[in-house]
């Protein structure tokens, strides 16, 4: 892996720092819903995180998948690079006791090596500079036989390109990692950052305000089980396993 230049990842850094704190800022109030509590089912059953489970949340940004962590007795901590974003967190409703660290994730310090059960994201892979070097330090991170997944959206479903293109606070720069969240590009990294067992699950159906009522994640659930248009459903369910010291 060729080295990264320090100034192209500060740069990058900052450019992602800018766009966050600008878009998620007007997210702040939006509740949690059945949308984001089913990216949390997925995520919970695919890295087998159970209640008590010490789990290191990358990217948790203004906390929407971190809140509903912690509610259901995961033992969550944040990671974000934006302390704005992790300051209006702290000051929300039920993260008063959710450890906040303010770092990238490939400078998390050694005393937090192999510590967490699981380590996972949603949505903010395709963000970063550096897919080997932020693999191989969540791999680090986890215990022995812990996990690192992520919730990415899927290249091949063409509403999220409509999506960002017709979202004034969304642009192309940011979001074009998303080309790389495919199996020949990922899979390679995860392995040679020397994760087994990894494996890729592609769910989703519908748009927030379909799956957000009952009716409309009633017949997505149902209409998940037929075999057809899985390579374009929305979410792309990346995970590995440290291996287990023998």
């Amino acid at each position: 892996m060729a080295a990264v230049r320090e100034p192209d990842f500060d740069r990058h850094n900052q450019l992602q720092r800018s766009y966050f704190e600008t878009s998620e800022q007007r997210t702040l109030t939006r509740p949690s819903s059945q949308y984001l509590r089913r990216h949390v089912d997925r995520m919970m059953q695919s890295a087998a995180i159970r209640p008590g489970d010490k789990v290191l949340e990358v990217g948790c940004g203004l906390g929407r998948y971190t809140l509903i962590l912690a509610e259901r007795g995961v033992a969550v901590e944040g990671l974000d690079l934006s302390p704005a974003l992790l300051e209006k967190l702290a000051q929300r409703p039920g993260a008063e006791s959710i450890p906040l660290h303010g770092h990238d994730l490939v400078a998390s310090p050694p005393e937090m090596h192999g510590t967490f059960d699981a380590v996972i994201g949603f949505f903010v892979l395709h963000h970063v500079h550096d897919l080997d070097a932020c693999f191989s330090a969540a791999g680090r991170l986890v215990k022995p036989g812990g996990r690192v997944a992520f919730i990415e959206p899927n290249p091949w479903n063409p509403l999220y390109y409509v999506q960002i293109f017709a979202t004034p606070e969304m642009s192309w720069g940011p979001e074009r990692g998303m080309l790389q969240m495919r199996p020949p590009a990922m899979f390679p990294v995860m392995r040679n950052a020397g994760l087994v067992d990894v494996t890729l699950e592609r769910f989703g159906l519908f748009p927030p305000f379909v799956t957000n009522r009952r009716l409309g994640a009633r017949i997505e659930s149902a209409l998940e089980s037929v075999p057809l248009g899985v390579p374009s459903r929305p979410f792309a369910l990346f995970s590995g396993r440290r291996p287990p010291e023998e």
